[in-house]
């Protein structure tokens, strides 16, 4: 599923009553591939993903899978929705219904499928999102977490090659954070291209294969040791840099690691530093 290939194309976006957010915003979303979408809050990162999904229709521009265009007709939506999936911040806005296997069940019995295809979807999209014990829970009894997951399981039942994940991270304690993560990993490794907004850079610079700041209104997109240790797109973006990435930049100028990228995490930092007496590696 993951070989499509999801761009946005000088994107001017926006709201009533306000200039556009995106104001030429460009990015290509990498088939089978970590994005991080990066900004600070307002910035623009939900209304690009908004675009990405068809839920909101960009003033100029053009929203595309594998170079064809989105169609903003109820066909062309529909068939959209079955490549590309949003999920939004705050759960509560996607479950409705009185349990968990109803809500994940949605969205598959709207594509008209047949009971046992339906319950295969539901079945695989718990056990992906590890929620299989809650199926029979009332919605209104889970936990912040747990709603979390279950919305992006409604979602994964429609098996999209692209998932789109608006801070999917936000407002879960560490343990929580840990769990969900762990989930979009085996979404990946099931055939789906994952695409996570954020503000928080060390999750970005330790999970994500690509990132894409979003900063006055356009997008910038590259590898995330090198985005991510770019001071100036960091002030624009009204961000800071990686704890990993200033503590590796500070080794480098004080001669105890090597030129070259930067280290991602506490793993490579150890691995980096020379093999002398008192220094970990």
């Amino acid at each position: 599923m993951s070989h499509r290939t999801l761009a946005a194309d000088r994107l001017v976006a926006g709201y009533p009553g306000a200039a556009p957010v995106l104001q030429g915003a460009c990015l290509t979303v990498p088939p089978g591939r970590r994005l991080a979408v990066l900004g600070a809050n307002g910035s623009g990162k939900t209304t690009l993903l908004r675009c990405l999904s068809g839920a909101l229709r960009p003033a100029a521009g053009a929203v595309t899978v594998d170079g064809a265009p989105l169609v903003h007709s109820r066909g062309g939506l529909r068939t959209h929705r079955q490549v590309v999936q949003l999920v939004l911040q705050d759960p509560d806005d996607q479950l409705f219904s009185a349990s968990v296997a109803q809500d994940v069940s949605f969205g598959p019995l709207n594509l008209g499928l047949d009971d046992d295809a339906v319950r295969e979807r539901v079945a695989e999209a718990l056990d992906l999102l590890e929620v299989r014990p809650l199926a029979a829970r009332p919605t209104h009894q889970l936990s912040y977490g747990e709603r979390k997951r279950v919305a992006i399981a409604g979602a994964v039942a429609m098996r999209p090659c692209v998932l789109l994940l608006d801070e999917p991270t936000a407002g879960l304690d560490p343990s929580a954070v840990t769990g969900t993560l762990a989930a979009l990993t085996r979404l990946q490794e099931h055939d789906s291209t994952v695409v996570m907004s954020t503000h928080d850079v060390d999750l970005a610079l330790a999970w994500a294969d690509e990132v894409a700041v979003v900063a006055g209104g356009t997008v910038v997109q590259g590898p995330p040791e090198h985005l991510l240790a770019d001071d100036a797109l960091l002030r624009r973006a009204r961000l800071v840099r990686p704890w990993a990435l200033r503590i590796g930049a500070r080794l480098r100028d004080l001669g105890l690691i090597a030129e070259g990228p930067l280290p991602r995490d506490v793993t490579e930092l150890l691995a980096a530093l020379p093999d002398r007496p008192g220094v970990p590696t």
